[in-house]
């Protein structure tokens, strides 16, 4: 299966070697470039691609609404947030906005090949060194949350929980004494009742609405996947 990739990044020389890494991978193939949130959304209009690796700050439209209207007219094109330290509150907007996740720019290829792999299947990912400071800070300030848990079922909560501390299916299982099949389904219902698209956004919404306190998280930095645990980035 062939992966197509745009790549939108305002600096010239950054995109040049994204997209010079991505043409060495067999099954990776470039839909184009963009140098601003404009041309980006446009590119995705036209080509459709199954991953875009979107920086935050450019020029005319930024990523952060690039990201949203992409989400919101072309949901099946996944979106990866490149970005540094200094742009958190960007990513943690982004995030809610619709992307599959974020990395870093100073990334190892390998882990962004791997990435771009991994969200083109459906899964989302966060790097994992910057997410939980990215959403300490941000659920300290949030006053309340947005949506509401009372849809879910005690087992869904329990779930819930142990899903947004970072577990995979498999130890979500083990911790509940269930099959994996089970965890399967019960994780689909808590983001289909809630209105999430990914384990991103449930990671998200369970530090809003104080399901899980900072003090209690054990997002770690190995990767957790719904069937396995490879090593970075963090798939969840």
């Amino acid at each position: 299966m062939t992966v197509t990739v745009a790549v939108a990044d305002d600096q010239a020389i950054i995109r040049a070697g994204l997209v010079k890494l991505l043409e060495s991978e067999p099954d990776l193939s470039i839909a184009g470039e963009a140098a601003d949130g404009v041309e980006a959304l446009r590119l995705v209009r036209e080509t459709r691609p199954d991953v875009i690796l979107m920086d935050i700050r450019m020029p005319r439209l930024d990523g952060l609404e690039a990201t949203r209207r992409i989400s919101q007219e072309v949901a099946d094109t996944r979106v990866i947030v490149l970005t540094t330290f200094g742009l958190d509150e960007y990513v943690y907007d982004a995030l809610r906005s619709g992307a599959s996740g974020f990395l870093l720019k100073d990334a190892e290829p390998e882990h962004l090949i791997a990435a771009i792999r991994l969200v083109a299947t459906g899964d989302s990912l966060l790097a994992p060194v910057a997410t939980r400071r990215l959403i300490e800070a941000r659920a300290a300030r949030a006053e309340s949350a947005d949506a509401t848990l009372d849809a879910l079922t005690p087992r869904e909560r329990d779930v819930f929980r142990l899903l947004a501390k970072g577990l995979s299916n498999a130890e979500i299982a083990a911790e509940l004494v269930v099959s994996d099949a089970t965890v399967k389904t019960h994780v689909a219902s808590v983001l289909t009742k809630l209105g999430l698209r990914d384990r991103v956004q449930a990671v998200i919404l369970a530090y809003e609405s104080g399901v899980i306190r900072t003090d209690e998280s054990s997002l770690r930095s190995a990767s957790v996947t719904s069937n396995a645990a490879p090593r970075t980035p963090a798939a969840m």
